[in-house]
């Protein structure tokens, strides 16, 4: 729990990672991208202030020591959410796989939610991988990357029909959060992979299930909002929102976060540190402390107050996955947040 200034935040990060990019795991013969990959992910990391800056053999394999440190003994966070991301192209044992981040679930269950992921170009061996996934480690949510590399493919979309048949499947196993990888370009995908259009078509088709853009498909903000803003069940991810933006690039920062308030709002925008490229400790500090610079130039954005805040840094996530939040932690009065959106898809998912 965050206080700041007699207010208590309720704290969730929801898109946070426990990699291992080291060497050891890099697959022969694809050693290039597998190096490339983590040190372009490096490179992020200077965005944030200097003092939170690793070394690269750091951060290539960081300790369950250190995540349980930066997340929770100094990062603020109440509850994370682990996203896992394979890579199996380019690391051995997967980069960040829903088995590696078991291991923490498995020790500190108080503390972590597990989401698991599906690959639809894998077929019916990878149908029958994300079922088992499922039934041993009993998450409501998945986490895809549509640029992921897959034998001769180099991307696919949520609005293809292979896909369509996971996402089904999903539905049916109890999957109702779907996170998706829509941001910045990362060495060596492809920048049309992480394009947002397909995000459309699958949210309209499956009322049933909640999607959490990660990263908001930047730098495609408009394309975004104007997509969320029509589809109730779209949510924005924040992970490189802030840690990408607040710190050094604030007044661009400011013109993102007015663009998804004016349009997404408050009850659908999820924090998300994306540790372990940013740690959550001064995003969570940043974000309460912050409003619009001065100037005209963001007259015509909603403002942002402690509720909405609350909403964003832990509220909203606590009620896409079901995570109690001590009564003190609530909103005055109200129940947490994005309470229209969820019982629209609790109700979907009751009646399929």
């Amino acid at each position: 729990m965050y206080e700041k200034d007699g207010e208590k935040y309720f704290v969730v990060d929801s898109h946070m990672h426990y990699w291992d990019a080291s060497p050891e795991n890099w697959v022969p013969g694809a050693e290039q991208y597998a190096k490339g990959w983590i040190e372009c992910f490096h490179a992020y990391q200077s965005l944030g202030p200097a003092e939170t800056h690793w070394s690269i053999e750091h951060f290539q394999k960081y300790s369950e020591e250190d995540t349980m440190k930066d997340l929770f003994t100094d990062g603020h966070v109440d509850v994370a959410i682990a996203q896992p991301t394979y890579l199996r192209e380019w690391y051995t044992e997967g980069f960040n796989t829903t088995e590696r981040n078991g291991e923490l679930l498995r020790k500190h269950p108080d503390k972590f939610r597990l989401n698991t992921r599906f690959d639809p170009r894998d077929g019916d061996a990878g149908m029958r991988e994300f079922e088992r996934n499922v039934e041993e480690w009993k998450p409501i949510g998945a986490k895809l990357y549509t640029a992921e590399w897959n034998g001769d493919s180099r991307g696919y979309k949520l609005s293809d029909p292979e896909c369509y048949r996971f996402l089904e499947r999903a539905q049916e196993l109890g999957i109702k959060n779907i996170h998706i990888h829509k941001g910045p370009t990362i060495w060596p995908l492809d920048k049309d992979a992480f394009d947002v259009a397909d995000v459309d078509k699958a949210a309209t088709d499956f009322q049933g299930l909640n999607f959490i853009v990660e990263h908001v498909g930047l730098p495609r903000i408009e394309d975004f909002c104007f997509m969320a803003t029509q589809e109730p069940n779209v949510y924005a991810g924040l992970s490189v929102v802030l840690g990408g933006l607040m710190h050094a690039r604030p007044r661009f920062f400011a013109k993102v976060m007015g663009e998804l308030l004016f349009w997404v709002g408050e009850d659908k925008m999820t924090f998300g540190s994306d540790y372990a490229i940013w740690e959550p400790k001064w995003q969570v500090e940043g974000l309460v402390d912050w409003d619009y610079p001065e100037g005209h130039d963001y007259d015509d954005y909603p403002r942002l107050g402690v509720e909405g805040k609350k909403k964003i840094l832990g509220l909203n996530a606590a009620r896409l996955y079901d995570i109690p939040v001590p009564a003190e932690l609530q909103l005055r009065g109200d129940s947490p947040a994005a309470q229209d959106d969820a019982e629209l898809v609790e109700r979907e998912v009751a009646q399929a």
